[in-house]
């Protein structure tokens, strides 16, 4: 019991001198006194509570729209279905390029090298408003993902034209001009550029299998080559 007491007050003192709590003089006795903590505490939960309730009412009202995490499952594949495979690995070759940090995004200091890379400088306001265009969870960084909206708002011309945006998907050197689906007059069109676009995709997988088996058997080839030139010398 003894032992108990002794570690409850050493506790106590550690906190004090830490100044987790205060220490308060009452009748010879230190005692903690924990109403700022639980004030600090209490208005800190009211003001998590109030932005809650704020950003309620503004999706009732239709005022704010409701945000979907871009760090979710992605397979830009099937989701950007209008760049063919080679557009979409150019776009990810580009994206992990200026990823300097590789923690698989674009911040605000990546962007800005990108622009300057791209001989197309931004100012501070400019890169922070590039950011903002296609920035759909609100996190002041691009995603992979958000990456990608940038050329499918360029191919479907939803990009001003002296926009940062429109600057860097018109000097990046891949080709977004391309339509998809969507760009279909009628339905049976559609259907007809969807087969079409299934069987590029096929296409696309099945020479990027004989390229690996190119590679492949040109390298059993020079290793069996390696091997023999070195028995000679044995």
């Amino acid at each position: 019991m003894a032992t108990d007491e002794l570690s409850s007050k050493l506790n106590r003192r550690l906190q004090i001198e830490e100044g987790v709590e205060e220490a308060v003089a009452v009748d010879g006795m230190i005692q903690q006194n924990e109403e700022p903590l639980e004030k600090s505490s209490t208005g800190s939960a009211d003001s998590e509570l109030g932005a809650k309730l704020l950003r309620r009412g503004e999706l009732n009202e239709g005022v704010g729209e409701q945000l979907q995490p871009s760090m979710k499952v992605l397979n830009p594949y099937t989701e950007f279905k209008e760049f063919s495979r080679k557009q979409i690995k150019d776009m990810e070759k580009m994206f992990k390029q200026f990823d300097a940090g590789k923690d698989n995004f674009i911040d605000l200091m990546e962007l800005k090298l990108m622009m300057e890379k791209l001989e197309a400088p931004q100012t501070h306001l400019g890169l922070k408003n590039m950011i903002k265009e296609v920035d759909e969870d609100l996190d002041n960084k691009l995603s992979f993902r958000e990456f990608l909206l940038i050329f499918r708002k360029a191919a479907a011309g939803e990009l001003a034209e002296d926009s940062g945006l429109c600057v860097l998907a018109r000097l990046s050197e891949i080709d977004v001009s391309t339509e998809g689906v969507k760009g279909a007059k009628t339905f049976f069109d559609a259907k007809v550029q969807a087969i079409s676009q299934s069987n590029r995709f096929e296409a696309e997988i099945r020479e990027e299998q004989e390229s690996k088996k190119k590679e492949l058997e040109e390298k059993k080839t020079k290793q069996a080559a390696f091997r023999e030139l070195q028995s000679a010398f044995k």
